[in-house]
């Protein structure tokens, strides 16, 4: 098949849309559903991180896309029992591939709802039971057990995006694209990232450890796929924050410092305590918790908004308890797309727990912006390698 028209592009009054190959056949076939234009998008740039993740660290690997950007990645580690209970897995045992779809959805559950899947392995069973109970739009994989692919043909009333992509293909070392009539082209971006990248170190502190540039290699290849500018915040094999498409970099650290604050304070007694109401949807629960560790809970508690969503009145988590939470976590890495301008990033990505920074270097003020990773006895390595994608 050499093309696939679609109901409309980004928008519905953008007609005719297609997906389409002008040498050779799609490298897809579409199992069940119709995807649209941003599924694919989506769909596309997703595969492209997790295959990319599983070549390099050997592990199965996940991502959670919305909006042509991860909410999400992760490599496919046991899950804790901490972790089971955060991320609403009732299984006693998950395969590697499930694993990390469950931590890929759970780095940031309020934004991976409505997400596209991919999957570096095949779908099976456990990973599809995953699915069946999460607010999905599609999956893309290489291949799906029939059990797996039964499981997903149920959901959406029978409606599940669900594609298969050749994992052998290989696309043209020239890629085109038309912006307001204009025709764009640049050569693809196959930039390997290995643990070779890292050997730069710039800080006084150059004890990178093993489970830390495997995070860097994370890191950096979910940013690879992320719409800049992007600051990404990793543990143990997992995104824990995402900050996509600002226009400063100071507020992409920001920006996924706090989400990477909000999975910690998601493991706090207080939230792992909450006792919901029966029958609660995983979408509401979600909301709940992002409402109930956020700075309005406290102000709103008192107008009865809890009555509706917990059996009792939760107990408030008061910002002196968020804070000594959140000083508890430890051994983050961050990683940024382009140089880090000033000082005040690595200040900002201290407060949630980083220890150790990988970005490109070659700014004017990178004396600076070492000094400050000094003076908290980080390690920092720099990469020389830029990772813009727009």
């Amino acid at each position: 098949m050499k093309e696939l028209t679609l109901k409309y592009g980004c928008n519905p009054n953008q007609k005719p849309s297609r997906i389409f190959m002008t040498e050779g056949e799609l490298p897809i076939e579409v199992l069940n559903g119709k995807p649209g234009y941003i599924n694919f998008l989506d769909a596309f740039n997703a595969y492209q991180l997790v295959s990319q993740l599983k070549e390099a660290t050997g592990h199965a690997a996940a991502a959670s896309f919305k909006h042509v950007s991860p909410a999400g990645a992760a490599l496919g580690y046991h899950l804790t029992e901490t972790e089971k209970q955060m991320y609403f897995v009732d299984a006693e045992k998950l395969s590697p591939i499930a694993s990390a779809y469950a931590r890929a959805r759970g780095a940031d559950r309020l934004c991976s709802y409505g997400d596209f899947v991919a999957l570096s392995d095949t779908c099976d069973t456990d990973t599809a039971n995953l699915l069946l109970n999460e607010v999905s739009d599609g999956i893309i994989a290489p291949d799906y057990t029939d059990e797996a692919l039964e499981i997903l043909k149920r959901k959406r009333k029978g409606g599940y995006n669900v594609i298969k992509i050749d994992e052998n293909y290989k696309p043209k070392a020239i890629e085109q694209r038309d912006v307001f009539g204009v025709t764009f082209e640049q050569g693809y971006n196959d930039f390997k990232i290995t643990r070779d990248l890292l050997n730069n170190i710039v800080t006084d502190n150059k004890n990178l450890t093993d489970e830390a540039a495997l995070d860097m290699i994370v890191a950096l290849i979910t940013l690879k796929y992320t719409q800049s500018n992007s600051v990404c915040y990793v543990k143990n094999g997992q995104t824990i924050g995402v900050g996509a498409g600002q226009q400063s970099r100071i507020h992409c650290t920001r920006l996924a410092g706090s989400k990477a604050d909000n999975w910690f304070l998601r493991q706090h007694p207080k939230v792992l305590g909450l006792q919901f109401v029966d029958g609660i949807r995983r979408p509401d629960r979600d909301n709940a918790i992002d409402l109930y560790i956020s700075d309005e809970y406290e102000d709103i508690l008192d107008d009865g908004v809890w009555e509706n969503t917990f059996k009792v009145k939760p107990e408030v988590l008061t910002a002196e308890e968020k804070k000594a939470w959140i000083s508890k976590n430890t051994g983050v890495t961050v990683g940024s797309d382009a140089f880090f301008p000033f000082g005040d990033n690595v200040e900002r990505a201290r407060k949630s727990g980083v220890e150790f920074i990988v970005q490109p270097g070659g700014s004017i003020r990178d004396d600076h912006v070492i000094m400050t990773a000094n003076k908290y006895n980080m390690v920092m390595s720099f990469t020389g390698m830029r990772l813009f994608h727009h």
